[in-house]
């Protein structure tokens, strides 16, 4: 089973609250600034409804907490008094961060409570099932586990392909080649793949890099000035790794696909082909053949499969009638044409 050189793995163990402004839930600070770098340790979320009422002891204060319609309401239906005791039960934990959805306002006074805790206030117009939905996947993506791997990444016909092998051996210089015919480029040399639920992974480039590419013997290259912006993508789906080697004489390579063992990436199997390149073989197009066959097979016909139970049919005949004789040719019957 193949196996990466020195994968790099990283698991967050926290995000600074000002993270969530990088969230596609709009969120706008009430509070100018304060409790920006509380740490978030929890990708869970919370709504804290029986604390405001004042029951705390299953108060899971170390989550973000998303006020809504209830929260608001409730603490409306509060005199002031009230109102700012009710909040500073839930400010006196180390909260890091209220978000207020529905675009609710919130009086100056809890505003201040919340600064005098250092807790950050933000404010949402979306409602509360959009923000939770939003602020949740955001924060499940931020905790994911990632792994860095030094490879080319390729959308091929929708198909995210990852190209790996010893330094020099052509990776960046196919990648090219496909790109020149119309595929897209995701990330080149370093590829950071996220796991996302159970049998998912994301693959991008890193900040860094970006959509340049090395070709040794050139230098570096600029895929999306060169090709345009239809030349490349942020992220993809990996779903296969191509191993590519240099041709061994003696070393056994698959012949028919049966025998495909997955590779396991953060415990999530991905389709391996181990490609052998000798001179002038085409790996271009045999990227395109992979990517359309891997296509045929998420859609149920498995070339080799199919070979392989026409092949066991005829041996069945072949056994059961040893007299009979079996026309073999592709056509049975040559109409009188050319």
């Amino acid at each position: 089973m193949y196996q990466f050189d020195n994968p790099q793995i990283i698991k967050p163990e926290f995000i600074f609250v000002e993270k969530l402004l990088e969230s596609p839930a709009k969120l706008i600070p009430l509070t100018d600034g304060i409790g920006y770098k509380n740490r978030i340790c929890d990708k869970n979320l919370h709504r804290p409804q029986l604390a405001l009422a004042g029951f705390t002891e299953l108060f899971t204060f170390s989550r973000v907490q998303i006020c809504g319609n209830t929260e608001i309401q409730y603490l409306t239906s509060l005199s002031e008094e009230d109102r700012l005791k009710a909040f500073e039960g839930i400010t006196q934990f180390p909260v890091p961060c209220i978000i207020v959805t529905n675009g609710h306002p919130i009086s100056s006074p809890l505003v201040e409570a919340a600064k005098n805790a250092g807790i950050c206030i933000f404010s949402s117009a979306y409602e509360t099932t959009e923000v939770y939905s939003m602020i949740s996947e955001f924060l499940v993506d931020q905790f994911a586990e990632q792994m860095s791997v030094h490879g080319s990444f390729v959308d091929i016909y929708g198909v995210g392909m990852l190209f790996v092998g010893k330094s020099g051996i052509g990776k960046s210089e196919i990648s090219l080649d496909l790109i020149e015919r119309g595929h897209r480029l995701v990330a080149d040399d370093v590829v950071i793949f996220t796991k996302r639920k159970e049998n998912v992974l994301m693959g991008t480039g890193t900040e860094i890099a970006g959509h340049f590419m090395e070709i040794r013997g050139l230098g570096i290259i600029d895929i999306k000035a060169m090709f345009g912006l239809k030349s490349i993508r942020y992220q993809k789906r990996l779903e296969v790794i191509v191993e590519l080697e240099n041709w061994e004489d003696g070393m056994e390579y698959t012949r028919t696909g049966l025998e495909n063992e997955p590779v396991k990436i953060l415990d999530v199997d991905v389709n391996y082909i181990k490609l052998p390149i000798i001179p002038g073989k085409n790996i271009t197009v045999i990227s395109e053949v992979i990517a359309i066959n891997y296509l045929l097979n998420t859609y149920g016909h498995n070339a080799a499969k199919s070979f392989s139970d026409s092949l066991m049919q005829k041996i069945e005949n072949r056994k059961n009638h040893p007299q009979s004789y079996d026309d073999i040719r592709m056509v049975k019957y040559f109409l009188d044409e050319e």
